[in-house]
């Protein structure tokens, strides 16, 4: 038997699957990197076949298939490029995890596929359960895949819960920096910057979810993934603002004791423990020092500057496709802002419309949820063009 665990990374040229790709350098005898999946930043994908010298390596965007096909001929590595080479890759005999690192609705297809496949998935597409936790939850239970997430806060909880009785939990506690607007006014936030919303205190991230915590709908997404991921109801799942970043998140049980996961704000932790099975892999990377930390703050989130934390609770009440329509309109919403085609307060209110102008489906299927992903999109971009003409 291989004891290699031979890993499908998702988005390898990304802020997550690049720090996945130094963990399986760092333990080269228990991890080989077979299948590398990037969206268009085919340079860097190239890179990283040469150094990691996959089977496959797969661009999203098919005009730069080209350029990948002619660089890794000659080291005989495969190369593939569009929607369905990536989702036909998590069937792969040479693929026992899936790191799904993409950010978006992308995820969504190649996830249910690995599914399918009976892969191990390392979860770090939190779009995935947002815009379907219902149906993927479905088909884990008629596979023998299992999902660790790879999100800090979900790590966390998976962790605090190993051992404990899910009968025992009373509340999930997820913990939120407050991104870089948490001490500025409801008054000042109609001003702010692209290059302000993306200097968060404290993690380093893509822009796309650097947005989403200056904004707090990746707490509200968060809240959702968590629902599907732990089974625990809407009414039972908190936010708690923690500036400091070191509390990942905390479980709260029946008999009042609260678990606490810590760690310095670095994503190779929870990809570490994703890859190792949920098991502790020795490092010797920098750790925790508490000394260093004078104090570790809690707060209750302000929804009245930052209401787009709600939609994790209307959502889950409304049910149906209503959390398909809001990730897809905040999609184009977040790339409209770091594009400056609209304000940061716009993506509220480009959300808020998409939402009312979407018909609602209760029960949907998969067609559904890409029907409706299709449709809020266009949507959302009507209205960001009619905010980008009146901001004109």
């Amino acid at each position: 038997m291989d004891p290699q665990k031979k890993i499908a990374v998702l988005g390898s040229t990304g802020s997550i699957g690049v720090q996945t790709l130094d963990i399986i350098a760092e333990y080269p005898d228990r991890f080989r990197a077979t299948v590398l999946v990037a969206g268009r930043n085919v340079e860097l994908l190239i890179s990283q076949a040469r150094q990691h010298r996959p089977n496959l390596a797969v661009i999203a965007d098919e005009s730069l298939y080209p350029t990948l096909r002619d660089a890794l001929a000659p080291l005989g590595i495969e190369t593939a490029a569009g929607a369905d080479a990536i989702t036909d890759a998590m069937e792969r005999d040479d693929v026992d995890t899936v790191v799904t690192a993409t950010v978006g609705y992308s995820g969504l297809a190649p996830t249910l596929r690995a599914i399918d496949a009976g892969k191990q998935i390392a979860l770090a597409n939190k779009e995935t359960m947002v815009v379907a936790g219902e149906l993927v939850t479905r088909r884990l239970d008629n596979s023998p895949s299992r999902i660790i997430p790879v999100d800090s806060e979900h790590s966390a909880i998976y962790q605090c819960m190993a051992g404990e009785e899910s009968s025992t939990v009373k509340k999930l506690l997820i913990t939120a920096s407050g991104g870089p607007f948490r001490t500025r006014s409801i008054d000042e936030l109609s001003s702010v910057t692209v290059r302000d919303a993306l200097a968060h205190p404290n993690w380093s991230m893509g822009a796309k979810i650097t947005i989403d915590s200056a904004t707090m709908l990746n707490k509200a997404f968060e809240i959702i993934e968590a629902r599907w991921l732990f089974g625990i109801t809407p009414d039972r799942i908190e936010a708690v603002v923690h500036p400091q970043s070191i509390v990942h998140s905390m479980v709260e049980f029946t008999d009042g004791s609260v678990k606490a996961q810590l760690g310095i704000p670095d994503m190779h932790l929870p990809i570490r423990y994703a890859l190792g099975d949920a098991s502790r892999l020795a490092t010797n990377r920098p750790g925790l020092r508490l000394q260093d930390y004078d104090r570790l703050e809690f707060f209750r989130p302000d929804t009245e500057k930052f209401p787009l934390i709600n939609m994790a609770y209307y959502a889950l009440e409304r049910g149906g496709n209503t959390a398909c329509v809001i990730n897809a309109a905040n999609e184009i919403a977040v790339d409209a802002f770091l594009h400056e085609r609209i304000g940061y307060l716009d993506i509220q209110r480009t959300i808020e419309s998409t939402l009312n102008d979407v018909p609602f489906i209760a029960s949907p299927g998969y067609d559904d949820y890409v029907a409706t992903n299709t449709l809020a999109r266009r949507i959302a971009e009507e209205h960001t063009k009619s905010r980008f003409d009146k901001k004109r």
